[in-house]
């Protein structure tokens, strides 16, 4: 890629960050590092799993941005009793009242659509959670034997509430390994809350309009995957990843010590695209190590999976990673 079509590739996906914020912000208060973390993610073509408690407008400012992008938008509520065939569809058998002729017909779910919130991901069986796995991964379902295609650009966004405990269900590393990024979703501070009242208890309501198209969304996707990196920066995120698995010569000690599982090659790649999306999103057209750091806890906390020692000590998967970034050198560059 010559310079000029980089400082275009730049310069569009740019202007539509901006676009976008300048219509989230008419909508939404603050959250500012949570609608920066899901616009990574929609560059990168990846899939979301956002964990906060109740009211923190998880589920609005992912219908905002369904809005602001022209996406097709459905929400499924997960229940105990929800089947797979509630998200993938199911056939029918349906009698044309003209001819008295029966025949089966497909009924689409809500999984056919542009972005799918599945919201308390976790209060669904896995059986139907396993629902997910094919269309997050290969942007298709079978039904029925037949294989059908998805629309593109297609996401999955998840919300899980961390303090319901009762009637939840952990979710498999397989299907936590699908989504880019988990991302909590922390109390705003104290000015935006106010600001939140304000706004949410009166009358005019707020319209944002719509600044960008699937087709726009699917053209960034490859932008994001133009921008180089050096190898230098891919053998840092791979060491990164290969440090949180017990094994390996440069494991730290306390991986052994408190990790029961590590993150898989899926992690590296994210982690890759991760950054790659953050830098031009910043303005540049190369990745850099600092991006990987930035990436790392959204990419990796859902990916490592801390064992009964870490538990009694108070230390989690965010705690993990915090130790591995200070722990885990960047290798030099190469010229």
């Amino acid at each position: 890629m010559s310079v000029t079509e980089e400082i275009q590739a730049i310069d569009k996906l740019m202007l539509g960050k901006e676009a976008i914020l300048k219509q989230m912000r008419k909508v939404i208060v603050g959250q500012e590092d949570t609608i920066d973390q899901i616009l990574m993610a929609f560059f990168a073509g990846g899939h979301c799993l956002l964990e906060g408690v109740p009211g923190l407008a998880k589920t609005l400012i992912i219908k905002t941005i369904a809005n602001i992008i022209d996406l097709d938008f459905k929400r499924v509520q997960f229940t105990p009793d929800l089947m797979p065939t509630d998200i993938t569809g199911t056939d029918i058998l349906e009698e044309d009242k003209a001819t008295g002729r029966r025949e089966i017909r497909f009924i689409r779910g809500p999984i056919f659509c542009n972005i799918l919130l599945a919201d308390e991901i976790n209060r669904t069986p896995p059986k139907t959670q396993a629902a997910l796995l094919e269309a997050m991964q290969e942007f298709h379902v079978t039904v029925g034997g037949n294989m059908l295609e998805l629309d593109k650009p297609f996401f999955v966004l998840a919300t899980q509430n961390p303090i319901e405990q009762e009637g939840t269900y952990s979710l498999p590393e397989a299907q936590l390994d699908r989504f880019m990024f988990k991302i909590v979703i922390d109390y705003p501070e104290e000015k935006e809350e106010i600001q939140i009242i304000s706004s949410t208890t009166g009358i005019e309501q707020p319209n944002p309009e719509r600044v960008m198209s699937g087709e726009d969304i699917i053209s960034l996707n490859q932008v994001v995957r133009r921008v180089p990196v050096a190898e230098n920066v891919v053998q840092y995120a791979v060491k990164i990843v290969r440090a949180t698995r017990s094994g390996n010569n440069y494991v730290p000690d306390f991986v052994t010590k408190w990790v029961r599982w590590g993150a898989g090659p899926r992690a590296g790649q994210y982690l890759i695209l991760g950054a790659k999306a953050r830098a031009i999103m910043l303005g540049r057209f190369n990745a850099s190590c600092e991006d990987i750091r930035s990436v790392a806890h959204s990419v990796l906390r859902h990916r490592i999976l801390t064992n009964f020692n870490a538990e009694a000590e108070g230390i989690d998967s965010d705690a993990v990673i915090d130790m591995l970034l200070e722990a885990i050198e960047e290798p030099s560059a190469q010229w």
